[in-house]
This record gives C-alpha cells, structure tokens and sequence, in this order.
C-alpha cells in the first residue's frame, strides 16, 4: 500500500524535502516565481518526478538540485536529503555569495530612529555638519 508515487505535487514536495518549514510557505514561494522547473516558471500544482532540474531561491541564495526521489511525507533531514542533489556549479555559488555576505558591513542599526538620529540623518544627507549644541550650552 506504501508503493512510491512516480508524480507529486512540486510544493508538496519541496515541503518533503525541507526546503520550505510549511507546506503553505512553499506553495507561496512557488507562486511567486521563486521556484523554476525546467528553466521555467510553475505552479504549485504541477508535478515533478525523478530526474527533474529546481532552481529554488532562499533569500540571497539559490540552489538547484535535481530530483532524485519522491516523498509525500516530511521525514527526518537525512532522509529528505536523499530526494534531491544539488549540482556542483550551485554549490560554488552558494559558497562565493556565503564569502561575499561575511564581508559586507553588518548594521548596528535597531528599530526605528529616533528623533535625534533622523536630524543626524538629514544633517549628512544635506552635507552639512553643523555645530549641535550640548545639554551644557557649549558646541560639541
């Protein structure tokens, strides 16, 4: 009765495969134009079986793999690694763009500005750096 199916629906599937924590959240992805088969857009309906090309993005990243095997349940990580392989060339990428976000400046930036933080803002967008006065009366 547990016979593996041939064909599945590509957000239930990528669900299976872990790639999406939801079975929603993939299917949004889908139809957003995030994921591709093929080198074209689907919908979340349409059906994929072994030997099929994904290009799914996640955030700044994009893995392709190619379908190995079909599960209509989510199983555990190592198991849900074993339905696809990702292709060499999107390993590289990935590895390059992790590269390239380690060096890019992290903000130290939290919530919204405050009143005094959106003056400084506009000071420096204005190119003007003027003299603020402190608490004390005396410029800074």
């Amino acid at each position: 009765m547990n016979e593996p199916a041939e064909k599945l629906r590509i957000d239930k599937w990528l669900w299976a495969a872990r790639f999406f924590k939801t079975r929603s959240i993939a299917a949004d992805a889908v139809e957003s134009g995030k994921v591709t088969m093929d080198g074209a857009r689907v919908k979340q309906a349409k059906t994929v079986g072994a030997g099929d090309l994904i290009v799914i993005r996640l955030g700044p990243y994009q893995h392709e793999v190619e379908v190995l095997g079909l599960s209509g349940k989510r199983g555990p990580a190592p198991v849900a690694q074993k339905l696809y392989r990702e292709t060499d060339a999107s390993k590289q990428r990935r590895a390059v763009q992790a590269e390239q976000n380690k060096l890019l400046p992290q903000s130290d930036l939290k919530g919204r500005p405050t009143k005094r933080d959106r003056r400084e803002i506009a000071r420096m967008v204005e190119g003007k750096r003027t003299p603020r006065k402190s608490a004390w009366g005396d410029f800074e």
